[in-house]
């Protein structure tokens, strides 16, 4: 809940008079955006932190309202390569287009983008000059020039960051995409394709970013100018995350070893890279997930001291969302990497608090009961020597 503690059962108590005081004080201007509330949550490693930022539940309402009336005015304007919190689109279409592309130029070179901190990043008046564009509506105007200036409520003490936008809040992915369309997606089909000496596309989930070109002059060519196109909007491109891959398709003879290994590069948690078909002949793309998977060690650790079924329950969380990218990609060969090291983690820290240094085979028959969702279906993967006219093979995913 935010600021002022209101849930949405309290809300609904009297949901028509609260609806209608509500859009009388948007309407006039007497509506005040409270404070988001900040919270950290770590991300994937266990290790870092990412701040969220909670709105109150009359904020909630009211953002909601402004997104559908602003996404239809956008979504004529986003682009195909732009997959991040827009209705039908998903990270799972975005990986499957990321790999038909792969698969069908061959790889190439592959430019990974990391922008620094983005949500902190983005300079607000750029945004409101960006909004007035295509809005013309000053109620609406208002109302975000309002969340975007709110202040941030942490440990009871309220700042005033100067550039940024929460992230957490209901209008804040379509504020970004707002954003990044300005700063990427349209610079990129108007100013860059035109000029490039071979094929290339981009693929955007949000501020992730990553583009494939057919050739390494022109992924040269556009890394260098990136910096300075993403900095006349306050953004920064990471100089050690932002870089190039060279990602060609290994061209082997049938029964010959694979030659020198590409490289390889993450996208949505998952890393690309080129592997043997499963008759050990021609690559074929692959995809596994990145970092150590749905559960690691400080995870399994921090959560140690916690009933068995509780353990098992997080643990099937994360197998959940992790199956979710995977369904519909061969995600066989994924699981193996996903399940059973989340369980095997798990499996230790339960032996750990043992006296006798293992662990009876009832916590054993509930971490099996309780910890993972089983796929119900496999796709099987495709391999060049298995369908050589394939248009849209499903390999490796």
């Amino acid at each position: 809940m935010g600021v002022d503690g209101e849930t949405g059962a309290e809300f609904a108590v009297d949901l028509e008079a609260n609806l209608r005081g509500l859009r009388d004080r948007a309407l006039s201007g007497r509506y005040r955006a409270p404070p988001v509330r900040r919270v950290l949550i770590p991300k994937g490693d266990g290790k870092k932190t990412r701040p969220i930022g909670i709105t109150t539940f009359e904020d909630k309402v009211l953002q909601r309202a402004v997104v559908m009336a602003l996404e239809p005015v956008y979504e004529e304007e986003f682009t195909d390569f732009s997959y991040g919190f827009r209705r039908g689109r998903s990270a799972h279409d975005a990986l499957r287009d990321l790999q038909h592309q792969l698969w069908k130029m061959g790889g190439g070179v592959v430019l990974e983008l990391d922008i620094q901190s983005f949500f902190d990043q983005i300079d607000r008046g750029l945004l409101q000059q960006i909004l007035r564009q295509r809005v013309t509506d000053g109620v609406l105007l208002r109302l975000i020039g309002k969340w975007l200036h709110a202040g941030v409520m942490e440990d009871g003490r309220l700042s005033q960051p100067e550039s940024g936008t929460p992230q957490g809040g209901v209008i804040s992915p379509l504020l970004a995409n707002i954003y990044l369309h300005e700063v990427f997606d349209g610079w990129w089909i108007r100013e860059v394709l035109p000029r490039l000496g071979g094929e290339a596309h981009a693929f955007r989930y949000a501020d992730d970013i990553v583009i494939v070109f057919a050739n390494e002059r022109d992924a040269r060519r556009v890394m260098e100018v990136l910096p300075k196109r993403f900095g006349r909007f306050g953004l920064t491109l990471h100089p050690e995350k932002t870089r190039l891959v060279p990602f060609q398709r290994p061209r082997t003879p049938l029964g010959a070893k694979m030659e020198a290994k590409p490289g390889s590069f993450d996208f949505l948690g998952f890393t690309q890279y080129w592997t043997r078909s499963r008759k050990g002949h021609e690559a074929e793309d692959g995809t596994k997930p990145s970092g150590q998977g749905v559960v690691d060690r400080p995870c399994a650790a921090r959560h140690t001291h916690r009933p068995v079924v509780e353990q098992a329950k997080t643990l099937g969380k994360k197998a959940a969302r992790a199956l979710r990218l995977l369904r519909g990609h061969g995600e066989l060969p994924c699981l193996g990497a996903v399940l059973p090291r989340g369980e095997a983690h798990l499996a230790r820290a339960v032996c750990r608090r043992s006296q006798r240094g293992r662990s009876v085979g009832r916590d054993f028959g509930l971490l099996e009961a309780e910890s993972a969702p089983r796929p119900l279906w496999f796709t099987r993967s495709a391999s060049v020597s298995e369908s050589p006219d394939a248009e849209e093979p499903d390999a490796g995913i």
